[in-house]
């Protein structure tokens, strides 16, 4: 990636938190970002809240067809519950060349955070065998805290997993991480990483409760 202003990401189902925060976080950067939604009133409320933050490059709003038709990076921020529902609605209006970028965990909160077991071992993988081949999936952003991403005067200090079976995707995508302040991307490998990942996730979300706090996230020591 030669520059960060080049690269257009389009956040599908981008009004909640994990959405608005990446919608966010990328902009600042200097990415070209669109928020999608079913509903462009949410589209468009969702970036003008977050416009306010941003100096330079203003987000922009869209359906979320219209948003992932002209998309680099492909950013599903939905529950897990409507991902697969999500993908199948949208998959035949993502751009050759464009990835798929999954953040999504199976977590259901009933006294405390359950993984949702899945028979193909995680969310990544599951969806994954519900994606057409030709669209390389990644899973990233999985475990940095959505209160964290979408306060604009919080500073960040995370790794980033980043797994996916296309070396060339996972490279890619690392490459883009590197631009946001604070985040660094760190190579999990193939995609069955996804599995340890996202237990990782609920293990943060458990971490938070007990401790009282939002902004858990990982840091791995020893790299250069």
């Amino acid at each position: 990636m030669s520059n960060i202003k080049d690269l257009r990401i389009a956040i599908i189902g981008g009004t909640g938190e994990e959405g608005r925060g990446l919608a966010l976080r990328w902009a600042r950067a200097g990415a070209q970002v669109t928020i999608g939604s079913r509903s462009v009133e949410r589209a468009k409320e969702a970036a003008d809240e977050l416009n306010r933050f941003v100096e330079h490059n203003p987000i922009g709003y869209a359906r979320n067809r219209d948003a992932v038709s002209n998309a680099d990076f492909l950013l599903l921020t939905v529950p897990f519950a409507h991902a697969v529902s999500t993908i199948e609605e949208l998959q035949t209006y993502f751009p050759e060349g464009a990835i798929l970028i999954d953040i999504t965990v199976p977590v259901f909160f009933e006294k405390g955070a359950r993984y949702v077991e899945l028979p193909e071992g995680s969310a990544s993988e599951h969806l994954r065998a519900r994606l057409s081949e030709n669209i390389p999936l990644v899973a990233a952003f999985k475990t940095e805290p959505a209160h964290l991403l979408v306060d604009p005067d919080e500073k960040l200090d995370c790794d980033v997993l980043v797994a996916s079976d296309s070396k060339e995707a996972r490279a890619r995508v690392c490459e883009a991480i590197r631009s946001i302040d604070g985040l660094r991307p760190v190579d999990a490998g193939p995609l069955y990483s996804a599995r340890t990942i996202e237990r990782m996730t609920v293990l943060a979300i458990g971490i938070n409760r007990r401790y009282k706090i939002k902004t858990a996230c990982y840091r791995i020591v020893g790299l250069s």
